[in-house]
């Protein structure tokens, strides 16, 4: 009896699992890897593909930190595989520099690995240039510059009013230190590199602790479009001193590059300073700033002087240009908005490193007969999207791409598609723990600020 039990048993466990759905079977894959005149490349091609090729362009990465071993191909690794069981093909290239302000080799790399996969792989259907934080200028500049190349263009958290913008901000930022609280920074040239970024570090960790410093390190980061929330699993805090400390918290960690060997490489590349502050109105700039109201609350509870502390800023002595190094960061950094392709870009409304102002100075210059979508989440922090946000974002554009025209594009609509899509495609990575969390979709209609310093072209 035992024996015919266990045979009963294993008959209907048959049959159970006969009823309940299984997971498709991950598609074969085929990986391609080596290297392209000195730069490493990595391709994917799953055994159903669709014909479509997503070209992944990767953010900075800091010459501070050791080269990352593994070639990136997508924002988030679960992103990486929903495209791979979907029947795209995915390529990037780590280009021959791999750290630092790359683009010109960049630029070069991509297109030679693009005509690599045509070649080897087969043409593709459509191509889609695609990058994120310093890697959205490459693949925006690859789609600008090869318009018969790509059909669209996607950027996640993108610096896309321009490199000269970006590190000008951060010249303004350490402007405003040297001036109000007597940093003594190298702002460019600087002559040792480990020993600025240092003084930066303490310069700001040592203003967090007063209410007069506080009140001069948030204008510093005002005029840099610094938010006061970095937390991407909190709201943004009510108080004043936690909202400096965080802008502490993005000056340290992220900032803190414009005052070290990231800083002194850029110059190395360019031929001399590119970035500027002559004829740079700071009470303009703060009038128009995104974290204006933290500023005034911070100088109201320090009991200091703003229009005063302003006036110092007006007066102090101006950084001026290499013309030569400012031509160069022109050429390689500077999206003119000019893309034959439809555009779709996605930013968190609280970025510290590349703040979403950029959105609008690019949108500016896309001007209002251009084929471009913005998406914003509400949510703080750097590139920190859901795998499920990235997919719904892409399946927008592809939709743009078959009909002709922009679907329907709302929040609560994208927030509804992104959230169907299965629990692994809904974390995002806690920066301030350490580990990825579960969170939902957050797609948010938001009207960003002017970025501080657009660049003329």
């Amino acid at each position: 009896m035992a024996r015919r039990g266990l045979v009963l048993l294993a008959l209907f466990t048959i049959f159970l699992a006969l009823l309940v759905p299984r997971a498709a079977a991950a598609e074969p894959v085929t990986r391609y890897e080596g290297e392209l005149e000195g730069a490493r490349y990595l391709v994917l091609v799953p055994e159903n593909w669709n014909g479509t090729l997503m070209l992944w362009s990767h953010g900075m990465y800091s010459l501070a930190y050791p080269e990352p071993e593994r070639i990136a191909l997508t924002s988030q690794p679960t992103t990486e595989s929903y495209l791979l069981e979907q029947g795209y093909a995915l390529a990037a290239s780590q280009y021959r520099t791999v750290r630092g302000w790359s683009i010109e080799e960049a630029l070069t790399d991509q297109i030679r690995l693009h005509d690599w996969f045509s070649r080897t792989v087969g043409p593709p259907r459509r191509t889609i240039a695609t990058g994120e934080s310093v890697g959205a200028i490459t693949a925006t500049l690859l789609a600008e510059r090869n318009p018969r190349r790509f059909a669209g263009l996607m950027t996640f958290c993108g610096n896309l009013a321009g490199g000269a913008a970006h590190w000008n901000s951060g010249l303004d930022l350490g402007f405003a230190l040297n001036t109000l609280l007597d940093a003594r920074l190298d702002l460019v040239r600087i002559a040792d590199a480990a020993a600025n970024a240092g003084r930066f570090t303490d310069v700001v960790r040592a203003a967090t602790a007063n209410p007069q410093g506080r009140a001069r390190l948030a204008l510093a980061n005002a005029l840099a479009e610094i938010p006061g929330w970095f937390d991407a699993t909190r709201p943004r805090p009510r108080s004043v001193a936690d909202q400096v400390f965080w802008q502490g918290v993005w000056d340290r960690f992220y900032r803190v590059s414009a005052f070290g060997v990231d800083r002194v490489a850029l110059e190395q590349r360019a031929g001399g300073n590119p970035s500027w502050n002559v004829g740079v109105d700071y009470r303009r700039i703060l009038a128009k700033a995104g974290e204006r109201p933290l500023v005034e609350r911070a100088y109201a509870e320090a009991g200091l002087d703003l229009a005063a502390d302003l006036e110092k800023l007006a007066k102090a002595p101006r950084v001026t240009p290499d013309p030569a190094a400012a031509g160069y960061l022109a050429r390689f950094g500077l999206p003119l908005g000019r893309t034959p392709v439809p555009v779709l870009t996605m930013h968190t409304v609280a970025d510290g490193t590349a703040p979403a102002a950029h959105e609008r100075a690019y949108a500016e210059r896309v001007g209002p007969g251009g084929d471009l979508r913005q998406l914003f989440v509400n949510r703080a922090g750097h590139c920190v999207f859901t795998a499920s946000e990235e997919i719904t974002a892409l399946r927008t554009l592809e939709r743009r791409l078959d009909a002709g025209q922009w679907p329907s594009s709302g929040p609560a609509a994208l927030n509804a598609e992104a959230g169907k899509l299965a629990p692994e495609h809904q974390t995002i990575f806690d920066a301030v723990g350490e580990a990825r969390v579960t969170t939902t979709p957050a797609f948010a209609r938001h009207s960003p600020p002017p970025y501080p310093r657009v660049q003329p072209f």
